[in-house]
Parts: C-alpha cells; structure tokens; sequence
C-alpha cells in the first residue's frame, strides 16, 4: 500500500507498507521500526508476538512521545494492560492496530505537529520468530 502525504517540517514519513517492509523517506525497512517525526530507530522488538512485554515497549519512552501507534502486523493485536503501566504513569496514549492503520495515523498525526510515534511490527517477524 502507497500513502501519500504533503510535505512539512517532518524529517522522517512513511510512504509505504506492506507485510514485509515499511517505507521511509523512500527507503524499505524489511524489519520492526520505531519512527517519529524526527527520529528513527531500527534496532527494535524481534520475537513472536507473545514476547512484547514491558522491557521491549519501554525503548519506546525516550522518544517522548504523547501517543504511542502500536502497529501490530497484518491484524490487530492487543497489549496485556500490565505491559502499558510505563505509558498510563506518565499519560501517554497507547493505540494498537495494525501496521497499515498505524502507518497511515502516523502520517496525520504527524502533519498535524502531534508528538507521535509508531512503533512498527511486521507480520513476516511475528510469523517467523513463532
């Protein structure tokens, strides 16, 4: 899938996903991502799904972020609500949908001047480390 958005003062947008890689500035990232505005980390979660817990969320923290996108591969997935205590302590918005939603609300949000962030899973990890 394409997404289109205009451009701003974002340094980094998403133009594209799919089941094995996000696009970034125009570049594939065939594994999980965490991206803001102004930040990108690719060094990220790699495990089944049932494995996301608190420790692997909390790298998510030091992007300071007001919303939390939690994209969660091909279909939507929920956190266990013991892993989002870090977020809920310091009132953060947590949303998990899937990849391709999260992606898209990124977007928005981030033309928008939001400080968001989406943290980004891949079906072909989640399916493989299973």
């Amino acid at each position: 899938m394409k997404l289109h958005l205009h451009t701003g003062e974002q340094q980094y947008q998403i133009h594209g996903v799919d089941s094995d890689a996000v696009t970034i500035n125009q570049q594939r990232y065939p594994q999980p991502v965490i991206v803001s505005d102004q930040a990108l980390r690719t060094d990220w979660f790699h495990g089944p799904w049932e494995k996301l817990d608190a420790q692997a969320l909390s790298v998510i923290l030091e992007f300071k972020p007001e919303v939390v996108l939690l994209g969660t591969g091909d279909k939507q997935r929920f956190i266990h609500p013991k892993h989002l205590q870090p977020f809920l302590s310091e009132l953060i918005a947590v949303e998990c949908m899937t990849t391709a939603a999260a992606c898209r609300t990124f977007n928005i949000l981030s033309a928008e001047n939001r400080k968001v962030v989406a943290a980004l899973l891949l079906e072909k990890h989640l399916s493989d480390a299973s």
